[in-house]
């Protein structure tokens, strides 16, 4: 990891299409998600939000690619710490391939330079597709919400 990017790859036992279906269905984001959900139509240009449990808005953006079930990249910007949102807008790109019977993740979320959200992602993004694998493999993500602080 550096100041302005972080990648994160991991293998999980289900199909592209399954994948694809839990990053972008809301209901399917709140089982892996910590309780929160993406909203979007998923179209080249159109608004996405990370709403958290209580219904605030976590962060924004806009779909700038979508190849469904391969390719995602969401224009980022985090809405509820000001000295992050200050620094303005990241890229998180999510690219789906198949592997055998695997399907392989690579989560790539950066910054044009040094960006106060990317150490922030770097804890939070483990977290998150650790639970978002387990939902997939074993029926069950992981149920607390993020932490505050």
């Amino acid at each position: 990891m550096s100041e302005n990017s972080f990648v994160y790859v991991t293998y999980i036992r289900t199909t592209p299409e399954k994948l694809w279906q839990a990053l972008t269905d809301p209901e399917f984001n709140r089982q892996f998600f910590l309780c929160s959900h993406q909203e979007s139509d998923w179209k080249v240009g159109s608004s996405w939000k990370l709403i958290f449990p209580d219904g605030r808005v976590a962060d924004s953006g806009e779909i700038l690619e979508i190849d469904p079930p391969k390719r995602l990249v969401i224009k980022w910007r985090n809405e509820w710490m000001p000295e992050v949102k200050e620094d303005g807008y990241t890229r998180c790109t999510f690219a789906i391939e198949q592997d055998g019977e695997l399907t392989k993740l690579a989560v790539t979320h950066e910054a044009d330079g040094p960006h106060k959200l990317i150490p922030n992602v770097s804890k939070g993004w483990p977290l998150v597709l650790a639970s978002l694998k387990s939902l997939l493999e074993t029926g069950k993500g992981f149920e607390r919400p993020p932490s505050k602080g």
